[in-house]
Order: C-alpha cells, then structure tokens, then sequence
C-alpha cells in the first residue's frame, strides 16, 4: 500500500479515510506524548513488501518503552485505529515491534537504539514528518 491508500476503520469511515500514514503518524504522537525520544517514521514501502512505514522511538529505561508501547495501543484503539497484528518484546521490554501490518512500530530503549541504528539501517528512504501533520 502507498502513503495515500485510504483505511477504513468502522467507526469513523462516514467521515474520513484515514491513511496508513496518518495511523503511524498518531503512533509516533502517542510515542512523544509518552516522552519517546527521537521519533521518526521512515518511508520503506518501496524497498521492503511487508510493510509501508516503520515508527521509531526510544526511551531511557524498559519502564518507558512498556509505557510508551501501552499508550500506542491506546491511543489507536480509542481512534478505532488497526490493533497490533503482533507484539514482540513485552518480557524485557528492551525492544518492543507492534506490527499493525501496514506499519510497524519499534520501540528501543537507548542502548539498543544505539546498538541497532536503524536510522542508518533504512538511511536511504525518506522521513515521513509527523510533528507538522
């Protein structure tokens, strides 16, 4: 699917589509408003096949990534948005990837944030900007 392919979700389908884009962008507010460092969406439809976008976000201490992960799920439900098709990484919450299919978040505490890079993993596909949306 494409940045603009429309999702419908029930309850609020009589008065807007909602994007893919849009979903991951309410991810990555729902990150930041639960003190989620570093936020970003990259674009990886056009090299990867099993999702559009990847949110990323990280936080000092397991603590805060089970937190930021929880008010993710939250928010989107209470938005009627996609529920998680899979969550990974709730034992130690180090890294916690919630795939809704479409978009996939990523949530590392700092050392593994660093570890991983995945800023420099996916460095050749653009940032969607969630802040200004």
């Amino acid at each position: 699917m494409s940045q603009s392919s429309p999702v419908r979700s029930s309850a609020s389908a009589d008065v807007f589509d909602v994007t893919l884009a849009d979903w991951a962008r309410h991810a990555a507010r729902a990150a930041d408003d639960k003190l989620g460092s570093d936020t970003i969406i990259i674009d990886v439809g056009d090299v990867i096949s099993v999702t559009d976008f990847f949110v990323i976000s990280s936080a000092p201490t397991s603590r805060q990534v089970r937190a930021i992960a929880e008010e993710i799920e939250e928010q989107l439900t209470i938005l009627d948005g996609p529920k998680p098709l899979r969550v990974e990484g709730r034992a130690d919450h180090r890294w916690v990837l919630m795939d809704f299919g479409g978009f996939v978040v990523h949530i590392l505490d700092d050392e593994y944030r660093a570890f991983y890079d995945l800023e420099r993993l996916w460095s050749d596909c653009p940032r969607i900007d969630w802040q200004e949306a």
